[in-house]
């Protein structure tokens, strides 16, 4: 799914609809030093998104933010912002990650 989502935040009709509920985060593996892209779905206060990970047990690129805080790259449309990354979980085993972005 991730390889039909990115084609489609580049063009212009779906592009526009799709950035305000997708973005394709950049991070470097913790353990591996590799940079990885993903989409994910967020929802945006100012300078702060906020990025549900579903299913959290299938996927491990939350944990590069979790406990501790990491830096991120967030594209939203063809703009690109630095950010810092924390993963938390809840009593349900539910995670978000809060995004900070730089200013």
């Amino acid at each position: 799914m991730n390889a039909a989502v990115v084609p489609l935040l580049n063009t212009p009709v779906v592009g526009r609809r799709l950035s305000k509920s997708v973005a394709v985060i950049s991070y470097t593996g913790r353990r591996s030093g590799k940079t990885f892209r993903t989409p994910v779905n967020y929802v945006r206060q100012g300078d702060t998104l906020t990025i549900r990970v579903v299913m959290p047990h299938r996927k491990t690129w939350w944990r590069n933010f979790y406990p501790e805080p990491g830096p991120i790259a967030v594209a939203i449309g063809d703009v690109e912002r630095a950010g810092t990354a924390v993963a938390r979980r809840d009593e349900r085993g539910g995670v978000r990650v809060q995004v900070a972005l730089a200013t």
